[in-house]
């Protein structure tokens, strides 16, 4: 397959029509690359609060409230999108209000035959939990579709190693994220990276870029879009099969061979993913030792 994953920008949507457009230029352009895959950031449906103004926008839990109001809509955009340009799409994730009365963070999966399901997030960072007062949501999932086996880690999920590892049977792990600083951006990279190398896979990373003065909660962003490999037989020395340039929005691309990642995980230089096993007893039998 060929994957392309986004460093993707905010605009102010001064109309419905304007938002539609936009979505439509982004899809052409990666299908029109030969995309068969294509990747959007956490959070980077906020833009859809500034349909309400202002004031709704700039406050974070009316812009939460305004944002979910509108996914029923941009879950039919996305899922014609996929359709009439035959991709798969993990839409950019989205703050939704469900039964629990808390919002949840969810990002689509849209399949061009019409398919569609969602992951919601596990672990919320910081300012999820405090500020916004995010909850989690559903199980992991592990998609099964005619470009593989597909999991999702949103952003901060994938700093975690045994989320990871539930996701073992992924041939590709999508890590949409939403990151203020460098050092933000380089935590779910390096997470993305050892999941990679752990369950000797494919990570694609996607990130929100720019800066958005309109917004408490997605005012500033920094990252890029990348695609990961274990660094090992049939993949590059340093895991990086793609990167694109840190800041500039755009589309990253990379072609993923799922045969390369089955001989790897059968007879690679190393077999992290077989020996995960292993760790468990060595772990459980430390011992203290006085020096």
């Amino acid at each position: 397959m060929k994957v392309a994953t986004a460093a993707y920008n905010l605009d102010w949507l001064d109309s419905w029509a304007q938002y539609e457009d936009k979505l439509d230029r982004w899809v052409a352009e990666a299908a029109g690359q030969g995309a068969d895959l294509l990747v959007f950031p956490e959070y980077g449906a906020m833009e859809l609060s500034t349909l309400d103004g202002a004031e709704v926008a700039g406050n974070l839990e009316h812009s939460i409230r305004a944002v979910s109001d509108r996914m029923e809509a941009a879950q039919g955009l996305h899922q014609r999108l996929s359709q009439t340009y035959g991709v798969y799409i993990l839409g950019a994730s989205a703050p939704i209000v469900d039964g629990s009365g808390r919002p949840v963070n969810r990002a689509e999966l849209y399949a061009p035959g019409g398919g569609q399901d969602h992951q919601d997030k596990q672990i919320m960072t910081r300012f999820e939990r405090d500020d916004w007062d995010i909850v989690p949501g559903g199980p992991l999932k592990l998609f099964e579709t005619s470009l593989g086996k597909i999991g999702v880690l949103i952003c901060y999920d994938s700093e975690f190693p045994l989320l990871g590892r539930a996701l073992s049977e992924a041939d590709v792990i999508l890590v949409p994220s939403c990151t203020e600083a460098l050092s933000g951006y380089w935590r779910v990279r390096i997470g993305a990276m050892s999941r990679a190398l752990e369950n000797q896979c494919v990570t694609v990373m996607a990130s929100l870029v720019g800066n958005n003065d309109w917004s408490e909660a997605v005012d500033m962003n920094t990252g890029t879009g990348g695609v990961f490999g274990p660094p090992d037989k049939g993949f590059p020395s340093t895991g990086v099969l793609s990167e694109g340039t840190m800041n500039r929005p755009g589309w990253t691309y990379a072609d993923i061979d799922l045969s390369v990642i089955a001989e790897v995980r059968a007879d690679g230089h190393v077999l992290n993913r077989t020996h995960w096993t292993e760790q468990s007893p060595r772990a459980n039998s430390i011992t203290i030792s006085r020096v």
